[in-house]
């Protein structure tokens, strides 16, 4: 049986050598090469087949009868268990094809993988100081006395969000405007309850965000798709077809998912909309200053002389979405309301997450982590479009993205649940569109998720697919 069980062990990964075990074992069990009532070997054997230590075979067995994919016993051993275990396979590979298939759940695929959207470059991050960081503050806050929390969020987390807008976005702004949240989709949410817009309508980019869009229409807003240009949005538009809408929801730093920052002209006409029409901007600063190919432009809550534009921001580009950290700069006229909404419906997620923020912030790691990023995601891009050149595929960048384009009629999302099975998550771009008058096929490839070592090959397997479908 130990035949059976002949993978190989990774010491310089990240992965404990337990879980490698672990997912081992239970991939054998999953697609039948151990069949149910196999017996496994003992503790004692199995370490010493793969050379590690016993403690790490009990560790990894123990989380395998947890899933009850083996069982014990001492006149029987270690042996698979007698009830179909690729039950779990087959769910999980079903669920992973219904992502696939739904255009919201994209962005959530598991991974990372190759091109994904959506997620920094975990490779790079200062993990140990981080996790350090974090260990003292949940420390901290197991050991403060037991006290709701501030809704509002953590003041010293404010404070260096504050401080940071002013010197990287131009955005004036007290701690006292700022609320944290639970990640974008939770900023936009408290935002959306605080403009009572039901039954109103909004602008929105075409192509945008889906999410974004959903989360509108969730909100009983009728999205109203307003074109997008090498200009960004065409204010002019909205202004024709949807002059009395409620808000406008735009990413002025750089289009999603097509890239132009939005000029200065259309700002400018944008934020005289807003105020003749008493209307709302939402800001989605998704990128904040981790543009690549210029200096990064101003937020457009740094121009608005009016107080019409709610900026958004999140951590999950520049540190990782697995904090679910965000935040909203209410304008001064909103800052009551906003202080009603997130106390009662949304308060701030737990302080401990917010004080490892904000130490990292307050000591400069954070700033010295975008300057490093910003580097090696240039590399990343110029070296991926390279690739894509050399194949004779036609891309341009966008932001953390390189756009791909594709013929006309094109299976953008066939091509990406086929690249799937490659390990490469690429995006369908048709996805992002309001309406299928005005879709456009071709696929949106992550950089940061873009290593250079895998790119060659990476290319030359989605390259395969492409010629398949265009």
């Amino acid at each position: 049986m130990s035949t059976l069980l002949d993978f190989k062990l990774d010491r310089r990964a990240r992965t404990s050598l337990a879980e490698q075990i672990r997912i081992g074992i239970a991939g054998a069990i999953e697609s039948g090469v151990l069949a149910p009532g196999a017996r496994l070997p003992s503790w004692l054997d199995l370490a010493a087949q793969l050379g590690v230590a016993r403690g790490t075979v009990k560790t990894a067995y123990e989380r395998l009868a947890d899933a009850q994919l083996i069982v014990a016993s001492r006149a029987g051993g270690t042996r698979v268990a007698d009830h179909p275990a690729r039950i779990a396979s087959v769910e999980r590979s079903r669920s992973i094809e219904t992502d696939l298939q739904s255009d919201l759940y994209q962005h959530f695929l598991p991974g990372p993988a190759v091109f994904q959207m959506g997620v920094p470059a975990s490779d790079c991050f200062p993990a140990t100081l981080f996790a350090r960081l974090r260990a003292r503050a949940v420390r901290d806050e197991v050991e403060a006395p037991a006290v709701y929390p501030d809704p509002r969020g953590e003041h010293e987390l404010r404070r260096e969000i504050a401080v940071h807008l002013a010197l990287s976005r131009g955005i004036e702004c007290r701690p006292s405007q700022i609320f944290i949240t639970a990640g974008f989709s939770g900023a936009l949410g408290v935002t959306l309850r605080v403009m009572r817009a039901e039954g109103r309508a909004a602008w929105v980019e075409n192509p945008g965000f889906l999410p974004s869009r959903r989360a509108l229409e969730i909100s009983r807003i009728a999205t109203v798709p307003i074109p997008v240009d090498e200009d960004g949005i065409d204010v002019s538009y909205g202004e024709k077809h949807a002059p009395a809408a409620a808000l406008a929801l735009v990413t002025p730093g750089q289009q999603a998912p097509l890239g132009p920052t939005l000029s200065l002209s259309r700002r400018v006409q944008l934020i005289d909309w807003a105020k003749h029409a008493d209307a709302w901007i939402i800001e989605d600063d998704y990128l904040g200053e981790l543009q690549l190919r210029r200096r990064a432009a101003p937020a457009l809550a740094s121009q608005d002389r009016f107080g019409r534009v709610i900026h958004i921001g999140s951590f999950s580009k520049t540190i990782s979405p697995t904090l679910r950290l965000g935040f909203v700069v209410a304008p001064p006229a909103l800052v009551a309301r906003f202080d009603e909404a997130v106390a009662c419906l949304a308060p701030a997620p737990g302080p401990a997450v917010q004080t490892a923020t904000a130490e990292f912030m307050r000591d400069g790691h954070f700033l010295r982590h975008l300057r490093k990023m910003k580097r090696i995601y240039a590399c990343r891009s110029n070296a991926l479009l390279g690739n894509l050149a050399s194949r004779g595929l036609q891309a341009y960048p966008a932001g953390l993205a390189i756009v791909l384009r594709l013929p006309d009629g094109a299976d953008d999302k066939a091509v990406a649940r086929e690249a799937f099975a490659y390990g490469l998550a690429p995006a369908p771009l048709s996805a992002w569109y309001g309406s299928a008058a005005t879709k456009r096929s071709g696929l949106l490839l992550g950089v940061a998720t873009a290593i250079e070592a895998q790119q060659a090959t990476a290319c030359g397997r989605l390259h395969q697919v492409i010629k398949r479908y265009a």
